[in-house]
């Protein structure tokens, strides 16, 4: 009967239970990883397929764009330098607009800064000449910045006087 037993029995028989339904949620979670992980395998394998398709496509279609320019009058050689160059802006446009993203990473900054001063480093001048010694990939956009020395989020209200539920003018 379960009144009999000690309680050292059902902590025992608890941590068992407790043990046993850890188990089972691991090997229901890897179950479930591992159809989630064959259905991502095969849509990736799909995407890949369409993505080389669609390349075949593109190059098909840049001929028959070249071969129409022909039968307007333009010559062969014109005609195939026309696509070429008309791909070679379009791969430009894409680098302009790739190089502008990238300008505007933060690399970490803050993190950065905050480990520093985590690890003991964190004194004002030490951490503005470590910043100094980082090259940067962009340096047009890395201005050399003084650490933040105002108050932490612990210390912003620190100062204000705690309000108990009893003053008065409240809930009479």
């Amino acid at each position: 009967m379960p009144e009999d037993e000690s309680l050292g029995a059902l902590v025992a028989q608890a941590s068992t239970h407790i043990s046993t339904l850890v188990r089972s949620e691991i090997e229901l979670a890897k179950a479930e990883l591992k159809f989630d992980a064959k259905r991502v395998g095969m849509a990736t394998g799909l995407f890949a397929a369409a993505a080389f398709i669609a390349h075949l496509c593109l190059i098909l279609a840049s001929f028959a764009i070249a071969y129409a320019l022909v039968a307007a009058g333009l010559s062969q050689w014109l005609a195939f330098a026309i696509v070429t160059v008309f791909y070679l802006v379009v791969a430009a446009g894409l680098v302009f607009v790739g190089y502008r993203r990238l300008k505007g990473l933060t690399r970490m900054r803050r993190t950065t800064r905050s480990i520093k001063s985590l690890k003991g480093g964190g004194e004002d001048g030490e951490v503005a000449e470590a910043e100094a010694e980082t090259p940067s990939l962009f340096p047009e956009t890395a201005p050399l910045r003084k650490p933040y020395t105002g108050p932490t989020a612990g210390q912003v209200g620190a100062h204000r006087e705690t309000v108990s539920d009893e003053s008065p003018g409240h809930g009479d």
